[in-house]
């Protein structure tokens, strides 16, 4: 029996679900949030308005903006015994894992963790929002040995989020890089961490088991942990004339290049270019056009020899190095934004909800 068709690898094909939060339109190059061309959004409205489209259906008022951000910036402090929780940890501990163990612990703390009604479900999202950055501020500088920074309610997301690990308030230029990562990487349709966040609160669980659902998702190299490889692969050539032999080298033995090729896209994520200015823009300010002039050329020989092409995660992972952000906070980086469509995508799993259950196809004997 042929099942190729019937039942494809990795449910490629598959539609899950109906969405009206985002739409990533592979053929096309093309990506949508609730109505919105991801171009006419990436440099024009801050990640707190995506927040609220992803959340409400709409772009926010004034009032209704100021309304989230006085909410966002009021649900930072965790529990303290998240934060001891944090601090047992050993500082060997990968930051994803610590963000993980961080969000699950965070579902003990809530009196609202077990609270069905939609209304504690909302409320629960925007604490997530506003919380998953601060665990992963809180645990960075305690594994360094330095002391917790305490979030700043005058700062927004993104400006807070670097305040927390640098100890400094960042500069414009700087929060407004972030904030546009934060935008881009807010949402991308049925993807495989937002699956998993909905096939687990299907069940009736609760909202933080989704989320840690998510991030162990997310950790995946396959996945969110993609730029983490980009910059190791960057490192490891060293300069752009070491690259057209590294690429020949992997290509020769099959070898992934990270950062290339889309499981959707079959042509330019829309995402890339926005990524690619704002890395060309801080590799001239900080003076080491390296890292963009060796992405532009692993970018240019892998179209020209694969016809594949750069995805999000390929200068994304520039722009967190250029920003003085460590590797290993770059898949957390991205948990931060995601966290707004995963939680999106459970409130709107939980409005229509049926449990998610396939079936398998049995080959065994």
């Amino acid at each position: 029996m042929n099942t190729a068709a019937t039942h494809p690898k990795g449910l490629e094909g598959v539609v899950a679900a109906d969405t009206r939060l985002s739409d990533v339109r592979g053929e096309e190059g093309v990506l949508v949030y609730a109505g919105y061309n991801i171009n006419e959004l990436a440099g024009h409205v801050s990640f707190e308005e995506v927040v609220h489209l992803l959340h409400k259906g709409h772009l926010p008022n004034r009032a209704e903006l100021d309304a989230l951000k006085k909410t966002l910036a009021a649900s930072r402090p965790l529990p303290e015994g998240v934060m001891r929780i944090l601090h047992e940890l050993p500082s060997s501990t990968p930051p994803m894992h610590a963000l993980r163990t961080g969000v699950s612990a965070l579902g003990c703390f809530d009196p609202e963790a077990e609270d069905d009604s939609m209304e504690a479900q909302h409320r629960k999202a925007l604490r997530l929002i506003a919380q998953v950055p601060v665990i992963t501020a809180a645990f960075h500088r305690m594994r360094s040995g330095k002391p917790v920074v305490a979030p700043d309610s005058s700062l927004g997301e993104a400006a807070n989020f670097l305040h927390m690990i640098d100890d400094e308030k960042p500069s414009k230029e700087k929060e407004q890089t972030l904030d546009l990562c934060y935008v881009l990487h807010a949402d991308h349709g049925m993807n495989a961490s937002t699956f998993s966040a909905r096939v687990t609160i299907a069940t009736l669980s609760d909202m933080y088991s989704a989320i840690t659902t998510a991030i162990g998702t997310l950790k995946g190299p396959l996945h969110g942990g993609a730029n983490e490889g980009v910059i190791k692969m960057l490192q490891e050539i060293g300069s752009p004339a070491g690259v057209d032999a590294y690429v020949d080298n992997a290509l020769a033995h099959k070898q992934k290049i990270m950062g290339i090729g889309h499981r959707v896209y079959k042509t330019l994520d829309p995402r890339a270019p926005h990524l690619r200015a704002m890395a060309q823009k801080l590799s001239q300010k900080i003076g080491e056009p390296k890292w963009i002039e060796m992405s532009d050329r692993i970018a240019r020989l892998m179209y020209e020899k694969k016809h594949l092409n750069a995805n999000v995660d390929f200068y994304s992972a520039t722009v967190y190095y250029s920003l003085g952000i460590p590797t290993d906070l770059f898949t957390p980086i991205f948990a931060i934004a995601r966290t707004a469509g995963w939680t999106a995508h459970i409130l709107e799993q939980l409005s229509e909800n049926r449990l998610i259950r396939p079936q398998s196809n049995y080959i065994g004997p």
